[in-house]
């Protein structure tokens, strides 16, 4: 079929119109916006970690009682003043992007108030000592920043809310990881639902926009460092394999883990007591938190980020059963109700396990298999392989990698299809019962 482009209308369109130049602004405003939101975050959650971490080593048994009391403290705020804030913040990025959610209740899922209550609870979560992370919050803070540019667009604008949706909180992920590629890939592969047509251009570039505001205030350096893997080979198939397919079975039940406990659908009476007395149910979790971390000398505070930056340069010295520990905090941490990510946890839970299938193995290059442990494990709890390779792959060092983390993200993802459903769709259709039941005449 014959069409036609008439270049002066087509110019008129794109350079003349002053609402689609404020639309452009708005947009690009607000990205900014959105990244410098992130990278305030990103201090808050480290300043946080640190003050925690510096006290527990000075009095280590404190956390026993410090850490319950703040975990019943940001529970009952969450559910008292913010309850669209509890849990990771994907999911609720993912609701209002459903077709079944009218515009005024999008303000459920996510806000500007949302967004500030998600700072303050999730820096709140980490100077309690809980195992959570920041990433997943930050696609939740950052699509509040980005939905509210909504307000000052032009009526004809083409920007969607719907596009400012899956901007901001892949704009999340690229400011919080300073990963611009991972920010549009995550878009892709979890936002996006239908995709946008006139504007894309304009929320890709917004995306990327985030993540270079991180990177220009934050340094040019990736989140854990540079992986340095040098003299990759066949040698790496069979590792390589059982690697990719224990993160699989690890992160895939991790992930069936999480669900059943927070869909509320069991009738033990943990999860009773859950839904009848949450506050209370939260300080028992906390205090298993807390436990867990005396035990282990501290070592699954706080996200573990620093103990997977030790262990990618060679100089942790966590017990192997640190896996499991860290597996358990992190999930009674999420199950307790306050607002927390998984990411970080489960890149070290995924580095931790590469780490002793490596001294299992015998294998050499004990970072290749950490590398691959990481993109497995975040690969299967979040069905998100292309997001968690891309995250990977950019702190290799060489592209001698690149293929390896490519096929274990593949496999492990698979494996974890086969053990149960996506953790954030399926965590996304629980944030939906939250909406008002529909008035019956």
């Amino acid at each position: 079929m014959k069409t036609s482009h008439h270049i002066p209308t087509a110019f008129k369109k794109e350079f003349t119109d002053p609402d689609v130049w404020w639309s452009r602004a708005a947009v690009v405003a607000a990205a900014a916006l959105a990244g410098l939101t992130v990278v305030g975050f990103t201090w808050l959650c480290e300043h946080a970690t640190a003050l925690f971490l510096e006290q527990a080593a000075r009095r280590p048994w404190l956390p026993l009682a410090w850490t319950p009391l703040c975990t019943v403290a940001i529970v009952w705020l969450t559910r008292r003043y913010a309850p669209g804030a509890a849990g990771s913040g994907i999911p609720q990025v993912m609701a209002p992007l459903d077709t079944s959610v009218a515009p005024p209740q999008r303000g459920l899922f996510v806000s500007l108030k949302l967004s500030v209550a998600k700072m303050v609870l999730t820096a709140a979560g980490l100077l309690a000592g809980l195992s959570l992370g920041r990433e997943g919050p930050s696609v939740q803070i950052a699509a509040g920043v980005m939905l509210a540019a909504r307000r000052a667009l032009p009526r004809r604008s083409a920007v969607t809310a719907h596009g400012l949706l899956v901007a901001g909180g892949a704009a999340g992920i690229a400011a919080a990881f300073n990963a611009p590629l991972a920010g549009v890939m995550f878009a892709i592969e979890e936002l996006s639902r239908a995709p946008e047509q006139r504007s894309s251009g304009l929320l890709v570039a917004a995306i990327v926009l985030a993540g270079m505001i991180a990177v220009s205030l934050t340094g040019n350096a990736t989140y854990f460092g540079v992986i340095h893997a040098a003299n990759i080979g066949w040698s790496l198939l069979l590792p390589g394999l059982l690697v990719a397919l224990v993160s699989g079975v690890a992160g895939g039940l991790f992930s069936r883990l999480l669900i059943a406990s927070l869909s509320g659908a069991a009738q033990d009476r943990y999860s009773r007591l859950r839904r009848n007395r949450p506050v209370v149910f939260a300080g028992c979790c906390a205090l298993l938190v807390a436990a867990i971390g005396v035990a282990t000398g501290g070592d699954t505070y706080g996200s573990g980020y620093g103990h997977t930056r030790a262990m990618l340069e060679g100089s942790d010295n966590a017990p192997a059963v640190y896996v499991l520990f860290k597996y358990l905090a992190t999930w009674l941490t999420v199950w307790s109700g306050v607002p927390a990510g998984i990411f970080a946890p489960s890149l070290a839970i995924g580095a931790a396990l590469g780490n002793d299938l490596a001294m299992l193995t015998h294998y050499p290059q004990a970072p290749a298999l950490i590398a691959l442990g990481m993109v497995g494990f975040l690969a299967a709890a979040t069905q998100a392989p292309l997001t968690a390779f891309i995250i990977v792959m950019e702190m290799v060092d060489g592209h001698e990698m690149v293929l390896s983390l490519m096929a274990c993200a593949v496999i492990a993802g698979t494996v974890s299809k086969v053990l149960g459903p996506p953790l954030y769709h399926t965590l996304s259709q629980l944030q939906l019962k939250r909406l008002p039941a529909p008035l019956t005449s």
